[in-house]
Parts: structure tokens; C-alpha cells; sequence
């Protein structure tokens, strides 16, 4: 017994194997599907920024814990500061440094620095 095959099924079968390597293809380079280590990658940048979202805060209230004077007079000296040092004399301050931590964090002290300049408006 002899089985005909329909002339349409080849084709098809190409067809259906070219449009899921296409879909493929799209799928990862246009992010609608990604890989363990690149979901795992992202995890942890939006982990960290919640972190630093969440201590941010922390520091202006060490801040705040100044007198109003003092207030001015740093928030003036801060203003005075270039943008990209901003961080840095948060840093030296002190106010970037979380309570029960020995040192201060880069990335909070620039979220509060930003976070200090909008107090100044």
C-alpha cells in the first residue's frame, strides 16, 4: 500500500520550520522572550533599584535631623556642587551612610542627593 503524499505538505512543512526560527529570531531580539540569565539579570537591577528607592528616603531624614539653619546652609552648598559630585558630598557628609552599615552607598547617596535637590526648588 502505497501512501501519496499531498504535493502541499513539503512546502508547508518548510514553511511552518522557517516561521518558527523567524519567530524565534524576533522573539529574543525584541525581548518578548528571554533567557534565564537575562530574566535573573533583571530581577536583580529592579531588586537594587527598590533598594535604593526604599533607603533613599532614609538618608534626607538623617538630613533633616539638622537644624533649619544648618539645612539651608547645606542644601545651598550642595546646590553649589556640580551635578556629577553631588553624590560625593553626600557621601561626606555622612547622610549616605545607612544606620548599622560602617560606609556609605554610592547609589543612595546620588538617589538622595537627587532627592535633596528637590528640596531646593
Amino acid at each position: 500500500m502505497n501512501i501519496e503524499i499531498p504535493t502541499w505538505v513539503k512546502p508547508g512543512i518548510f514553511g511552518g520550520v522557517i516561521g518558527a526560527i523567524v519567530i524565534t529570531i524576533v522573539g529574543f531580539n525584541a525581548n518578548w522572550v528571554v533567557s534565564t540569565s537575562s530574566a535573573t539579570e533583571m530581577a536583580n537591577d529592579q531588586g537594587k533599584s527598590a533598594v535604593i528607592a526604599a533607603l533613599a528616603p532614609i538618608c534626607v531624614a538623617q538630613f533633616k535631623t539638622q537644624t533649619p539653619t544648618n539645612q539651608t546652609m547645606q542644601l545651598a552648598a550642595l546646590k553649589s556642587e556640580s551635578s556629577y559630585k553631588r553624590d560625593d558630598f553626600v557621601v561626606d557628609k555622612g547622610w549616605a551612610t545607612m544606620p548599622g552599615n560602617d560606609s556609605p552607598t554610592k547609589e543612595i547617596a546620588d538617589a538622595c542627593a537627587d532627592q535633596l535637590m528637590k528640596l531646593t526648588e
